[in-house]
């Protein structure tokens, strides 16, 4: 079974009544009950956690993990960004960075890019068009599906080419968006889907889960082949005269 862990922020819920209304359990908790109902062994971690709840242990039991955040950014401590990448590149662990996760630490870090964008709160209706059907992320999702009210977000959008794009997004004020994008960053593979606006109830829209769904299988980590990679000082294959391990 593959262990998935939801991470949020969680403050939004905590701060502003209107988006308690609708997400009463946090963002994460909703999340979390979506893909429980896709078969996933799931837990959940926040922000104001010890280590924000990404422990080495936490992260050494996880998969794939999913990454909310807004407002708070800065926030989260450097060490636990490094080990997120750590696990991510080095070891395989999938990550899933959600709406406005673009901005976060971790996101800009693996795509080493402002990941800027155009953005309008507007509760205008968003229209999100599947442009690779044959990827698995796109598995069981119709050729288009529309999320009544959300938040804005245009191009040009500050990433570096994505491996493989698989949704684009329209919205009703007449702009696009590259809105669910593919890479691979060392062993680890990462999936970007930008639908997701605290103050709207997306993720309880089936489409938008079982995207996310989908996400998490394709993210997995494929199984390799037992042994320590050498990332770092390595002795010569040949004799080499005077060489010595520093």
């Amino acid at each position: 079974m593959i262990r998935v862990t939801v991470w949020n922020e969680f403050r939004h819920e905590k701060m502003e009544p209107r988006v308690a209304a609708v997400y009463p359990e946090g963002i994460h908790g909703a999340i979390a009950a979506g893909l429980k109902e896709h078969g996933f062994a799931v837990r959940t971690a926040t922000l104001d956690e010890p280590e924000h709840g990404l422990s080495e242990e936490v992260l050494g039991e996880t998969d794939v993990l999913t990454w909310w955040g807004h407002i708070a950014h800065h926030e989260v401590r450097d060490e636990v960004v490094e080990r997120v990448w750590r696990r991510v590149v080095r070891d395989g662990m999938g990550l899933i960075v959600l709406h406005s996760g673009h901005f976060s630490k971790i996101f800009t870090r693996l795509m080493g890019t402002t990941c800027t964008l155009r953005w309008r709160e507007a509760a205008e209706r968003e229209r999100v068009w599947t442009v690779a059907p044959g990827h698995p992320i796109a598995e069981g999702v119709p050729a288009y599906f529309e999320i009544p009210h959300t938040e804005m977000y245009g191009e040009p959008f500050g990433i570096p080419q994505p491996d493989e794009l698989v949704f684009i997004s329209w919205y009703q004020g007449g702009e696009v968006f590259r809105s669910g994008c593919c890479f691979r960053r060392g062993r680890g593979r990462i999936f970007y889907f930008s639908p997701g606006h605290e103050s709207f109830p997306i993720y309880r829209q089936p489409e938008v889960i079982r995207i996310i769904a989908n996400a998490v299988r394709w993210a997995n980590p494929t199984p390799v082949t037992p042994g320590k990679l050498d990332w770092d000082n390595v002795p010569p294959l040949e004799p080499l005269p005077g060489w010595h391990h520093s």
